[in-house]
This record gives C-alpha cells, sequence and structure tokens, in this order.
C-alpha cells in the first residue's frame, strides 16, 4: 500500500501539475494519473489500497467541505435568497427527468432503469466546484451577489436529495415501492444535519475561546468531530434522516460565525491539508474508471450525458428566474453546476453490486458523465470567471 500511494501521490502531483501548465485544470491531469496507475492500464494499485479507496475519497470531500464551511458567510447566503435554496434540488431534479426523457430512447433502457441512472448521474461534484467557489470568494468574483456562496451552498444540499431518490429507485428495482416517506425525509435530513453542525460550531467556538492551544491541535479536533458525524448519519439512519456531509459544513459555518479569528486561521490550516487530499481524491476516482465498459457505450451514453446536462442548465435558469443576476451571471451559474466526480464514483457501481440488470450501463454512463463533466465543468469555471463575474472593489 505505501507503495501505491507513493506512485499516486508523485504521479497526481506530476501529471496535475503539468496540466496546469497547459492551461487545463489540475484535476485533469489527476484523473488521467488513476487510469494509469488502475487496473485497466499499468495495474500498479495493490488491492489494499482500492478497497479503502472509497474512505479515502469521503475523507478528501469530509476535508473540503469543512474548509467550505470555514469560509461561508451566512449573511452572503442569505442574501442569494430563493435562488440558493431552488438550486438544492431543482437543476437535478430536472437531469433525472431529463434523462427519462432521453435515456430510453437513445441507450433501450426502461423508464425505471433511466431514472436509477438520473439519480446517479444527477448529483454535482463538491470536490471539483467547493475548491474553485472558494478560490472566488478570496479573490473577490461575484461575491457582493452571494454567486459562489449559492453555488456552493447549492452543491453540497444537491447530493443529499439525489441519493434520497438513488436510494428510492433501487429499492423499486428490487422489488419494492416508491416511498414518499423516503422524499419527506430530504428536509428533514438537510435541517437536521445543518442544525446539528452549527451546534457543533458553537460549543467548539466557546471551547476555542475558553481553552487556548495550538491551530494544530484545532485541527485535529475538528477534523476528528466531522469524522464522527459522518458516521453518525449511518449510526441513525433506522431511526431518523440526518446528513452528515451537511453537519460538516455546518460545524464550520458555527465556528466562523461564533469565533471568526479562529475560522480565519483554520481555514488556511485546511487549505494545506487539500493539497495532498486533492491528489488522493482524483487519482482514485480516475483509478476507477473501466476504460472497456466506457469504450462499449460509444457515443450514444455522451449523447445522453450532454444530453441531461441540457436540462441541467434548464433548471439553473428557473432558478435564477426574477433575481438581481444579469445574463453573464446566469451563465456562469449555469457552468459552475456542470462538473461531477465523487458521487458518481461512489454510487455508480452500486446497482451492478446489487444485481440490477441496468447495473453495467449505469456504471459506464456514471463513468462516461465524469470523464466529460469534471474535466469540462472544471474549464469552463476557470476560464470564465474573470469574464463573467464583477470583481468586488
Amino acid at each position: 500500500m505505501l507503495t501505491s500511494l507513493g506512485f499516486v501521490l508523485l504521479l497526481g502531483l506530476a501529471l496535475g501539475t503539468l496540466a496546469a501548465r497547459l492551461r487545463l485544470p489540475s484535476l485533469v491531469g489527476m484523473l488521467l494519473a488513476g487510469i494509469l496507475l488502475g487496473p485497466c492500464v499499468l495495474n500498479l494499485l495493490s488491492p489494499s489500497l482500492l478497497g479503502i479507496s472509497a474512505d479515502l475519497r469521503q475523507l478528501a470531500l469530509v476535508i473540503i467541505l469543512t474548509r467550505a464551511g470555514l469560509s461561508l458567510d451566512v449573511d452572503d447566503l442569505r442574501r442569494a435568497g430563493r435562488p440558493a435554496i431552488l438550486m438544492c434540488f431543482l437543476p437535478a431534479a430536472f437531469e433525472v427527468l431529463g434523462m427519462v426523457v432521453l435515456a430510453p430512447r437513445l441507450l433501450g433502457v426502461s423508464t425505471l432503469d433511466a431514472a436509477i441512472m438520473g439519480a446517479v448521474v444527477g448529483a454535482v461534484s463538491p470536490a471539483v466546484i467547493v475548491p474553485r467557489m472558494l478560490k472566488l470568494m478570496e479573490e473577490g468574483y461575484g461575491t457582493a451577489k452571494g454567486i459562489p456562496q449559492m453555488v456552493l451552498a447549492g452543491a453540497s444540499v444537491d447530493d443529499v436529495f439525489v441519493i434520497v431518490l438513488f436510494t428510492s429507485f433501487t429499492g423499486m428495482a428490487q422489488g419494492g415501492s416508491f416511498s414518499p416517506a423516503a422524499l419527506a425525509g430530504v428536509p428533514v435530513s438537510i435541517v437536521l444535519g445543518a442544525a446539528f453542525g452549527l451546534l457543533i460550531g458553537f460549543v467548539l467556538a466557546k471551547f476555542f475561546a475558553r481553552f487556548h492551544m495550538r491551530d494544530s491541535v484545532k485541527v485535529v479536533i475538528l477534523l476528528s468531530l466531522a469524522f464522527l458525524l459522518v458516521a453518525l448519519e449511518d449510526a441513525v439512519e433506522a431511526w431518523v434522516p440526518f446528513s452528515g456531509l451537511l453537519a460538516v459544513l455546518g460545524a464550520g459555518l458555527g465556528l466562523r460565525r461564533w469565533r471568526l479569528v479562529v475560522a480565519q486561521r483554520l481555514t488556511a490550516k485546511f487549505g494545506k491539508l487539500w493539497v495532498g487530499a486533492e491528489i488522493m481524491l482524483f487519482v482514485l476516482v480516475g483509478a476507477e474508471v473501466n476504460l472497456p465498459y466506457a469504450a462499449a457505450a460509444g457515443l450514444a451514453a455522451v449523447a445522453t450525458v450532454l444530453g441531461v446536462l441540457c436540462f441541467r442548465a434548464l433548471g439553473v435558469l428557473l432558478c435564477m428566474a426574477g433575481s438581481r443576476l444579469n445574463k453573464k451571471e446566469r451563465v456562469f451559474a449555469v457552468l459552475a453546476y456542470l462538473p461531477k466526480a465523487t458521487v458518481q464514483a461512489a454510487i455508480g457501481g452500486v446497482p451492478l453490486a446489487m444485481g440490477l440488470g441496468c447495473g453495467q450501463i449505469v456504471l459506464t454512463v456514471a463513468v462516461i458523465a465524469i470523464l466529460v463533466t469534471a474535466p469540462l465543468g472544471a474549464f469552463a469555471i476557470d476560464f470564465t470567471y474573470k469574464r463573467l463575474l464583477s470583481k468586488d472593489k
């Protein structure tokens, strides 16, 4: 495993740097490194590392969401208003609808299989979006109207909504029935996760004010609590819906609200942790890519992914209707909501593992969605934000 980790970090860093030199998003190089190291090409990664790949990817996601919470200003988010709330579910719902419309015609699957596929593909990637929105906030682009804050928060909640849909649809495919209670649990999950996270942030703010310690120790405490919040979601899921990732975001947000100085210092610390976590995340996502599956699906799968992105874009534009954003800013919101990676890598193979007939094609489309949208979305954000957003004075 140590040898594999060495390959992951060194090749991921090298190809990520090369991609940046070629004016491409660094994650493109990291994804390529994972594909090269993975089972389909060089097969240099040990089974023991691949066995804990999902856990390592979740660890990286916890780090970036904690950093996001420490950087997110509630007042800025409140100013975004109604569009920020709609961004949490409307674009994903439109994308699932788009898949139900297009996939049976282009891929020959049933309506239910298309709904499962839509739920897998429908989530955006916080790991791609969050660091870029944080960069915009640091540089002051679009923050006066709360654009990066709105996209950042929406991307975090969007995942909860889509995963609940995925659970419901796969349950139906296994012979169960659609559960309205599961959908009703979405707002409960969001409210409980955010509220409990804010409570943790408040307690930490008082604790850090009373007891003086090094910032490095505070990072360890906050990160450990974040891991426990994610684990709590699995522990209580039989009794109450609860979003661990939103709780992680809320803990950072609460600490910022009640202990701003500490939050600003810890943001810099988590930024340093993200350097290594980002490499691990995207290289391991790349290692999950099965090239023969992707090649077998061909142009039909690519056309399906691009088609449902049009439905997503329509959903984002509806969210912006009546807002104070101008045309350029609305176009940026559409582009910022394109990338997919982490959720697709996490749940794309689940239908196949469950023995569902659609498992193979769902995995294939999930892989293609990552290969198409992660580089495309990251590239679009990186190369348009200075042209489409105003810099705050």
